[in-house]
This record gives C-alpha cells, structure tokens and sequence, in this order.
C-alpha cells in the first residue's frame, strides 16, 4: 500500500481499480489537496479577484484531467476522485476551525458539478456511491487523502503558540481519527495507523513539534486515542505504526553502513 511505512496490508479487492489505477487515485488525492490549499490561503487573503480567477482555472484543469480517462465512467470516476477530496478537507476544516463554510471551496464544488449535462451528472452520482459504496473502493485515494488530511491538521496544531488552540485542534483532529475507526471498521484503524507512522517519522527525521507545547500536545494526541479507542482497536493500529517506523530506523541503520 503504501512503501513509505513498511505496513503490510490485506485489503479487500478495489473494484474501481480497473478503471481508476492505484496511481491515478493518488494523483487526484494530491490534486484534491493542492486546490484545497491554494483556494483556502486565498480566501484568508481576502483576495476577491484572485480567489475568483484560481477557481476557474482550479474548474478547467480538473476538467480537463478528468476527461483523459478512458471512457465515460473512467472520467466520472475521476470527477467524483476530486470533488470528495476537495469536499473532505474542506469538511475537516471547517470542524477543526469552526467554520461555516469556505467560500472558494463551495464555488469550486458547484462549478464542477454545474458543467454536467443529465447523462454526465448521472454517470457522475453513480461513481461517486461507488467510492463510497465500499471500504476497499478507490483505497489507494482514500489512504492518501486522510494520511494528508491529518498530517496537515497536526502540522497546524503543533505549530500553535497558544495552548487553549492547539487543544482545539487535538479535539478535532482526535475525533475525527476515531470517528474514522467507526465509518470504516475494517481499514479506519488502518487508515489512522499510517497517518501516526508518518507523524512519528516527521518527529523523528525533521525534529518536528520540537516546542514543549507541541510535545506535550503531541503525546496528548496519541494518549487520547489510546483512552477513545477500545483495545482491539488501539494495539494493533500502534504495533501497526510501530513497526512502520522501526522499518524506517532499520533501513536507515542500514544505508549510514
């Protein structure tokens, strides 16, 4: 799954995989993410012609990638790729940071959805219920796109200066880590696994949350789903992420010999 953290995974069959390949369902996870990213700096800047002018191009280049699949429901596929992953981080941001909405973000979602003709926009409905229809379905997007999803409200909430906001962030990026566990019993705890195998090697490789606050609100993280998750649940997504990154220190040992 994923070669980065040494986790060896048994996965139900992707039934989507034969019209949106591992790599393709990756890619639109890191485009998901980079519209997110632009269109959210944007509306913080308050940049009214710029934010506009980025969601037409953000609209016209995914367009545009979506229609280079294969056939009719390869395309819708890839469609609905981008707007559940552009839709999920702007749900997490607005949960972590109590908003109502992120203007850009909603303009972007309607603007892609506006362009479909009836067939298209069915086409589009019936492969966005396949993604979800199934754990296993489009798994390669999935894991890509939560991974960084979390990664980057940890990021924020180790960067904060102040503890009462960090804590905010800790309550949200928490919860959202076992809500995960629950919506997909069978690859959530797995899912959330990878994403502390990446925190760990952050912590590890970049001196990340190096600040006391940030270590402290780093162990209370970890601590909070050791107390929210029941056992069978919590041992084996640590030993997962455990042996991630005792992978990394021994193929790391072994390339300084």
């Amino acid at each position: 799954m994923s070669e980065t953290t040494g986790m060896e995974f048994s996965l139900p069959p992707d039934t989507l995989a034969p019209r949106v390949p591992p790599e393709i369902q990756r890619l639109a996870a890191r485009m998901a993410q980079d519209a997110f990213t632009r269109l959210f700096r944007l509306t913080l800047e308050q940049d009214e012609p710029a934010l506009r002018g980025a969601v037409a191009e953000i609209a016209r280049l995914s367009r545009n990638w979506a229609q280079a699949g294969d056939d009719d429901e390869a395309r819708a596929l890839r469609l609905a790729l981008l707007l559940a992953g552009i839709d999920q981080w702007g749900l997490a941001w607005c949960q972590a940071f109590r908003l109502s909405a992120i203007p850009g973000i909603s303009e972007l979602l309607g603007e892609l959805r506006t362009g479909l003709d009836a067939a298209a926009d069915a086409r589009f409905q019936r492969a966005f219920a396949a993604i979800e229809a199934g754990e296993g379905s489009a798994v390669d997007f999935k894991m890509d796109l939560r991974r960084n999803i979390h990664l980057g409200l940890w990021h924020a909430m180790i960067a904060c200066e102040e503890r009462a906001e960090a804590e905010t962030l800790l309550a949200a990026l928490g919860g959202m880590m076992v809500a995960l566990t629950v919506k997909m019993p069978l690859l959530g705890w797995r899912f959330v696994a990878d994403a502390l195998a990446h925190i760990q090697l952050r912590c590890l490789s970049e001196a990340a949350a190096s600040t006391e606050l940030a270590r402290e609100i780093n162990a209370a993280l970890f601590t909070a789903l050791r107390q929210n998750l029941p056992r069978e649940v919590s041992e084996p997504m640590f030993a997962h992420a455990n042996q991630a990154v005792q992978a990394w220190q021994r193929a790391r040992r072994a390339g300084m010999n």
